[in-house]
């Protein structure tokens, strides 16, 4: 039964409608230091860690695994979820367009995003930290509820969510701790 510990990225220097892959700020550097004490603690010894490709999730991810001396994995199933547009005004309006909606009224292409997150958790054998993002952690979370809205919580920069995989099904343990926060 692994345990999967869903690290939302720390906060970022732009956001989903102002830049394409923006790195950590300054709070967001220390949100990552935080995390990475408190998951070092809280786990003890190493165990593998997956990182989105963007740049946000992999600065999060450095201070483990430069705790643990091991290197994070890239994993692009953990990524943002795709938007059907490219210009960022226009993304970032279409997804706080659909926020507040359900997966069915998506596009087959974020539905099937949504399917690769859980396959990709499901596929998990041992225990694992992820650092990813506000949406692919949602996914997680409303898979292991049952829910169907695209948004079941808001976590907050730098928390952490629990899960355990089993037999096919994702149960949730923790939720990390939710914020008023913007999605960056």
């Amino acid at each position: 039964m692994p345990t999967v510990y869903l690290v939302r990225h720390g906060r970022a220097a732009a956001g989903f409608d102002s830049h394409r892959d923006p790195g950590l700020d300054e709070l967001g550097h220390r949100q990552a230091e935080a995390t990475a004490q408190r998951l070092a603690d809280e786990i003890g010894a190493a165990v593998p860690i997956y990182t989105s490709p963007l740049a946000r999730a992999q600065q999060t991810a450095a201070p483990l695994a430069a705790r643990w001396r091991t290197q994070a994995v890239v994993e692009p199933r953990i990524a943002e979820i795709p938007a059907p547009v490219e210009d960022l005004r226009q993304r970032g309006a279409w997804l706080r367009g659909v926020i507040g909606g359900k997966w069915a009224d998506l596009a087959p292409q974020q539905r099937d995003w949504r399917d690769q997150v859980i396959a990709w958790l499901l596929d998990l054998s041992t225990d694992a930290v992820a650092f990813c993002h506000f949406i692919p952690i949602n996914v997680a979370v409303a898979a292991a509820t049952n829910a169907e809205q695209l948004v079941v919580f808001r976590p907050d920069n730098g928390s952490v969510t629990r899960l355990r995989t089993q037999d096919g099904e994702l149960t949730l343990l923790e939720r990390g701790d939710e914020a008023q926060t913007h999605i960056n």
